[in-house]
């Protein structure tokens, strides 16, 4: 099977996600610059949970350009993912109404990372098996480090939020800066196969 039907339900929907959660943001309520401080703790809520949907679409579409097919595997395991990213208009709408030190919404908010990375890993090792281990995409995922990594941080912000929210939602920040440039073993892996650009 192609990947573009693939390509383009997964670009619907996290363009669909993203246009849920700027719907969660509402107007100040007068018309001053400091009418706007009462909704900081919203737009910055909003502002992590468009660039965790921007770093998952980002990533996806570097995913994808060493991806020659899907099988029904991937195309499952493309939903799973597609799943926990939309909750997070939900995940950020409870953040919001409760703010970002209740230790429920922010070990909830963490417990939805956690499995969309989950979702992303069996995602990228369905490709690999259904590509196979000497294809472009094995060589650049590799043993995948940085991923592993970014499961056990969330995780470890989970436990955190438990003793203080904050730290929870720092180390969920580190995570997302960890992932802000795309995954260059893709680009690099894709032109050491093609010498190109």
């Amino acid at each position: 099977m192609t990947k573009t039907r693939l390509e383009a339900f997964s670009d619907g929907v996290l363009a669909i996600v993203i246009t849920i959660m700027v719907l969660e943001l509402k107007e100040p309520g007068g018309a001053e610059l400091k009418d706007l401080s009462h909704s900081l703790p919203t737009l910055f809520s909003y502002l992590l949970g468009f660039i965790y949907v921007g770093i998952y679409w980002n990533n996806h579409h570097h995913l994808m350009q060493a991806v020659k097919s899907v099988n029904g595997r991937v195309l499952w395991a493309n939903m799973h993912l597609l799943f926990w990213l939309s909750l997070f208009p939900f995940m950020t709408a409870w953040v919001n109404a409760e703010g970002l030190n209740h230790r429920g919404p922010v070990i909830a908010y963490g417990m939805v990372l956690l499995m969309a990375g989950v979702a992303y890993w069996i995602l990228t090792h369905a490709l690999i098996c259904h590509h196979g281990r000497g294809s472009v995409l094995h060589e650049a995922i590799g043993d995948d480090v940085k991923g592993r990594v970014s499961l056990l941080i969330y995780a470890v912000g989970i436990g955190a939020s438990v003793w203080q929210p904050i730290v929870g939602i720092a180390l969920y920040i580190g995570v997302a800066l960890m992932w802000l440039v795309p995954d260059r073993r893709l680009e690099r892996a894709l032109h050491d196969a093609t010498g190109k650009d």
